[in-house]
């Protein structure tokens, strides 16, 4: 534990904006990031300790399945081919338009509202 002179130390590095606390970004005081660390170490180990590891792999799967049979194996290979055609400047269905690339979205099961 850091002396009170050694905290005062710290968070006024915190509020110069300084990272002081390993995992505490974002804080603008030494307590604040004291919280963001300890709510990041928790948050996700908790789900994980409770499903075990496979257990864990296995839910991060089903929500690609699950899209997949809405869309149907078609739909789903078109999805990917917009997706493929991303870029950091924009989305792949905006490149579709700008590109006039050809992607038959009659082929998806589900239709955008």
């Amino acid at each position: 534990m850091a002396s009170q002179q050694e905290r005062q130390g710290l968070d006024a590095k915190a509020r110069q904006g300084e990272t002081v606390v390993p995992g505490g970004t974002g804080g603008k005081r030494l307590e604040a990031q004291e919280h963001f660390a300890e709510g990041r170490s928790r948050g996700g180990q908790g789900r994980s300790e409770q499903l075990g590891h496979e257990g864990y792999q296995e839910l991060g799967s089903k929500g690609g399945q699950t899209r997949k049979e809405q869309l149907g194996h078609e739909g789903y290979q078109e999805m990917g081919k917009k997706g493929g055609l991303s870029t950091m400047d924009g989305s792949g269905g905006e490149r579709v338009a700008e590109e006039g690339i050809e992607i038959d979205e009659s082929r998806f099961r589900t239709k955008n509202k």
